[in-house]
């Protein structure tokens, strides 16, 4: 009996972590952030995003916005109220649903003239992702892929099951 309840439990233990562990974070701009004059759709052209991965916006609060958009608003650089207007200066953005995202910039002609936009698509989660590739900052420090972490929870798991 205590032996199917630690089966169920490391089941369980192992598909949640396979679900979390293969969501990315992003930092849109990388370390440059969302600014006025840089090329978003150069920083993501390499970039595989999917259900399940984030955007952080990093920026300075009251100088820009983050405003999540349809094709029409991005090409046009117009929002509206409706539009879900995020202003904290670390807004995080959850991708939870495939397909066309697009985002911009709403302060005053940021979009229009200064290139603060950003369109991307998200693809279906699968159970074997494209790997992303390793990314690494001007700090030098070097991002840990997330599958480490599986890797270190799984043979914990294990070593639960011999005990």
């Amino acid at each position: 009996m205590a032996t199917s309840r630690l089966n169920i439990f490391f089941m369980v233990t192992i598909f949640v972590l396979v679900t979390s562990i293969t969501a990315t974070e992003y930092v849109v701009g990388d370390e440059n952030g969302w600014k006025l004059d840089f090329d978003y759709q150069n920083w993501a052209k390499d970039k595989a995003f999917y259900v399940g991965d984030t955007l952080v916006f990093n920026y300075a609060a009251g100088v820009h916005n983050v405003a999540k958009v349809n094709g029409t608003g991005f090409q046009q650089c117009s929002t509206s109220a409706s539009n879900g207007i995020m202003t904290s200066g670390q807004d995080v953005v959850p991708l939870q649903t495939p397909g066309r995202k697009w985002y911009i910039c709403g302060v005053g002609k940021h979009c229009e003239l200064r290139n603060m936009k950003l369109v991307i698509t998200v693809l279906p989660q699968t159970w074997a992702p494209a790997p992303s590739p390793m990314a690494t900052s001007t700090s030098g420090k070097l991002a840990v892929p997330t599958i480490y972490g599986f890797l270190v929870a799984l043979f914990g798991s294990l070593l639960l099951l011999l005990v």
